[in-house]
């Protein structure tokens, strides 16, 4: 989800990631400093709590104004980012626990696994909405959504592509106004590293607002 390096720390990696989705400035508070320490002390992956982030801002992103940032501070993501750290924690440990012989027990999902089935059950959805998508979203549920990632970051790039094949199989002009609705609000003072990062995610919000997909 990050552009930084491998060897960057947690806390450059959330930094980065909520600067770019934010679409504005070059450092956090001292506040929100001591918040992402606290998350990066709970021991989840990054890409846990940059989901809580990317969740808020999508809430915003379509009440915010033109020329204001998506989200004022961090501290406005912290009970989604936490509420992501929980749902991953709990989910974690209930596949590290076993059942007693003689008990017959659904056996726990993982945290990938969840956000997999959401999703798959977001796009069959879909294709009650709108028969003309059916085909491609039945391809996408047989080839790229065929196998549960075992990762978040994997589980985030399985996400992000059915997106990008489910724009793409929008009509030229729906495609063109997807388009333009992510780049409504583009900042111009960032690095190219954080453009990339922030078109990408307001890619995905105008994709899952169009075709009214906002809870996978």
């Amino acid at each position: 989800m990050s552009l930084l390096p491998e060897s960057a720390s947690f806390e450059e990696l959330v930094q980065d990631y909520y600067l770019a989705v934010r679409g504005a400035g070059l450092m956090l508070s001292a506040l929100d400093t001591q918040l992402v320490t606290a998350w990066a002390q709970e021991g989840v992956p990054f890409e846990v709590v940059a989901r809580g982030i990317s969740r808020s801002a999508e809430k915003a992103l379509w009440d915010a104004r033109p020329g204001e940032p998506v989200l004022r501070s961090l501290r406005a993501c912290r009970r989604q980012v936490e509420t992501e750290i929980r749902k991953y924690r709990d989910l974690s440990a209930g596949q590290g626990e076993e059942a007693a012989p003689t008990v017959k027990k659904k056996a726990a999902r993982s945290w990938e696994e969840v956000r997999h089935a959401r999703l798959c059950a977001a796009l069959r959805a879909l294709t009650e909405r709108e028969a003309a998508l059916a085909p491609r979203v039945h391809r996408l549920l047989d080839t790229v959504l065929a196998c549960v990632p075992r990762e978040p970051a994997a589980m985030d790039q399985q996400e992000a592509w059915a997106l990008l094949v489910l724009l793409r199989a929008l009509p030229f002009p729906e495609r063109r106004t997807v388009w333009r609705d992510a780049r409504t609000g583009e900042q111009q003072l960032m690095t190219a590293r954080a453009r990339r990062v922030s078109r990408r995610f307001r890619l995905q919000a105008a994709v899952r607002r169009r075709l009214d997909m906002k809870e996978t």
